[in-house]
């Protein structure tokens, strides 16, 4: 565009650089004005050195210096070939370059040898458009010989995202223990921790003798605390390498120890880190709402699943059966679905069934049943065991039985019975020890108790205390306090009585979160429902603060919610 000046006019004509390098190149076809040939072997091309060393510094520092070079009327460049050096030719005088997958190496090596950047990152974008799980570790040392780091970082973000896959290639197999133990120690690796330790395996035995050195410090990089405890009871524990290893060895006994045993026992100083690593990046937490009354009553099968980082709230695989105050709980990846009263067309009854789903197939599948029916119970999880606690039984009792499932034997066991049976109770673990705080009896009169079960004693204790009030409330450990949220109030209003119930939470990423408030406005005794149809998170403490996701959901009562990565 012209630009006007204070004693006339600065004309730009945008055309004319591009129509001068049209013209030289036809000069350099016409051989007209050539001083220099640029050859390859038997094959040359007549050029202008001024062109030539206007457009690199390679060749400026060629012809500008006292080289002889600068005075030959023949130059031979050595390692490029005749249709990558005519490519390259053709590109000074027109800006022009053809890249496929033929020819983006050779390209590639002109241009990083000839000081073409502009061109070298084209090839390099090229790559980065053909990057797949099978070739990215070949490209991540094909940019270090480049020095290309973008290509570098996108091929190992590749590598990183589709790790599987990349397991499963040659190339893994080809790397060095250094680069091996950098990818398996990188918190940007997506995949199972199962996987990460089938692929140091693979790589180690593909050449035993020379790499079982390395077993002590590729192991530690797998995060054992995330390893599901059938997988390191079946694959890990007793592997013949890993037990060849001292370290090793006191790693697994710890590792042992940590997943199986009921009882505390605090690790060595040099191992504790390994147990309180956090998660990989690529671990998501999702809320899921199960089950649950709509408006109408009916009770519903629908399965929702919440993801935080798009707000949105997407359908999954329904419920087996429809199922009316189950409860649910997840443990290594799976969500359990406990008892309920099971609504049929003709009766309902409380059922012992148990149903398991995975996010990652979407599918339910039926797990051991419970040794006895009931609803409106509560469960939990610590280590490898789920805990059925109290609830409705078969006869319409208040039920004081509590029952253990032993997800590694697959197995339900009884537990010694509560002191006190009620409903509703605040339930958390902590520290080997299950509390249940409150919750009501039969006629719905609150308890005021404090229940605590010593896990690895199979033992129980109470305590009398005028400050719990609650039922309904969830309860989840947030570090080293255990929080009870909301929970059933009941208000005297002068237009009547308001009472309120918090019917589900969850733990994810050290925040609580907290969905389906409804809430019982009686008046005249006529009850009025409504209902909180969104999702509220709290902050740990010290600052407790409140958050509305952006979309809601709909009203769903007596749902139940679980977490699961």
């Amino acid at each position: 565009m012209d630009e006007e000046l204070p004693d006339g006019l600065l004309f730009k004509d945008q055309d004319f650089s591009s129509d001068l390098l049209r013209q030289l190149n036809r000069l350099r076809q016409s051989r007209i004005l050539t001083d220099v040939s640029i050859c390859t072997g038997p094959w040359e091309a007549p050029c202008h050195r001024t062109v030539l060393a206007s457009s690199s510094p390679y060749f400026r520092a060629m012809f500008c210096s006292n080289f002889r070079e600068s005075r030959e009327a023949k130059v031979q460049l050595k390692g490029i070939d005749s249709a990558t050096l005519e490519r390259i030719i053709l590109y000074v005088y027109t800006g022009e370059a053809r890249i496929t997958a033929e020819t983006v190496l050779p390209l590639m090596e002109a241009a990083s040898m000839l000081q073409y950047p502009k061109l070298l990152e084209a090839c390099s974008s090229y790559l980065q458009s053909q990057l797949t799980p099978g070739n990215c570790l070949g490209m991540v040392r094909l940019s270090e010989v480049f020095s290309c780091e973008p290509l570098r970082r996108k091929a190992r973000e590749v590598a990183l995202t589709h790790f599987p896959e990349v397991a499963a290639s040659a190339d893994l197999k080809e790397l060095c223990a250094l680069e091996l133990r950098d990818y398996l120690g990188d918190d940007g690796l997506c995949g199972e921790e199962e996987k990460v330790f089938e692929a140091l395996m693979v790589w180690i035995k593909h050449d035993l003798q020379a790499r079982k050195r390395h077993v002590q410090e590729l192991f530690r990089q797998v995060r054992l605390q995330y390893v599901h405890p059938a997988f390191f009871h079946h694959f890990i524990a007793n592997d013949a390498l890993l037990q060849s290893s001292p370290p090793c060895r006191t790693i697994l006994e710890a590792a042992r120890r940590q997943m199986f045993s009921l009882h505390s026992t605090p690790s060595a100083p040099d191992l504790q880190p390994l147990w309180h690593v956090p998660p990989r990046n690529s671990y998501q937490d999702f809320l899921l709402l199960l089950g649950g009354r709509k408006d109408n009553q009916q009770t519903t099968r629908d399965v929702l699943l919440y993801d935080a980082q798009s707000g949105q709230w997407r359908s999954l695989a329904k419920l087996p059966a429809r199922l009316y105050k189950a409860s649910a709980i997840t443990l290594h990846r799976s969500v359990y679905l406990l008892g309920g009263m099971a609504v049929g067309a003709g009766k309902s009854e409380p059922s012992h069934s148990v149903y398991v789903f995975s996010l990652k197939l979407n599918q339910w599948r039926p797990g051991p049943p419970m040794l006895a029916a009931r609803y409106s119970h509560r469960s939990t999880a610590h280590k490898n065991f789920i805990f059925a606690i109290g609830g409705i039984g078969e006869g319409h009792e208040v039920l004081g039985s509590m029952e253990r499932y032993d997800s590694i034997g697959s197995v339900w066991e009884r537990m010694a019975p509560m002191p006190v049976g009620v409903l509703h109770p605040a339930v958390a673990v902590k520290d080997q020890r299950l509390y249940l705080f409150g919750g009501e009896d039969v006629m719905q009169n609150p308890v005021r108790l404090i229940q605590v079960y010593h896990i690895s004693r199979n033992t129980w204790f109470k305590m009398e205390t005028r400050m719990i009030k609650n039922v309904c409330a969830p309860a989840v450990v947030l570090g080293e306090r255990i929080v009870i949220v909301g929970g059933e109030f009941e208000q005297r209003m002068e237009s009547g009585h308001q009472r309120g119930i918090s019917h589900g939470k969850s733990v994810t990423d050290r925040q609580m979160l907290v969905s389906g408030t409804v809430f019982f406005f009686l008046k005249h005794t006529q009850p009025i429902r409504g209902g909180m149809d969104s999702l509220t998170k709290l902050s740990p403490h010290p600052e407790i603060s409140l958050f509305i996701c952006k979309q809601g959901i709909k009203l769903y009562l007596f749902h139940r919610v679980a977490s699961i990565k």
